[in-house]
């Protein structure tokens, strides 16, 4: 019997830094979260068709192989995105916006 070559682990990085499950644009840290929260493989699957159970399978292999780095990076990305957050919410257009859509919807819920 001939073994299959080493699996080769599904995640890319582009520019920005962000890992990306196989050539989607599910991010590496949508997986571990869902992991971490409890979900299967298969659930996973259900909530992103992009992606393949077996990306899946071998992302989260990885991730368990990895924990601290992939943590690491997670922990990185989530602090990058509550800077930008705060960098958007900051825009006098982006408090304008949104005082636009909170009239709108505080007229929808008076009728």
């Amino acid at each position: 019997m001939e073994l299959a070559q080493t699996m080769v682990i599904p995640l890319t990085e582009n520019e920005d830094g962000v890992i990306r499950v196989g050539h989607t644009r599910v991010r590496l840290d949508t997986i571990v979260y869902a992991f971490n929260d409890g979900y299967t493989a298969e659930e996973i699957v259900t909530q992103y068709p992009a992606l393949n159970l077996s990306d899946i399978y071998a992302v989260i292999a990885y991730y368990l192989g990895n924990r601290a780095a992939i943590d690491r990076y997670v922990a990185e990305r989530a602090e990058i995105a509550q800077a930008l957050r705060g960098e958007t919410e900051a825009k006098p257009e982006y408090q304008a916006f949104r005082q636009q859509l909170l009239k709108r919807r505080d007229a929808m819920q008076q009728r």
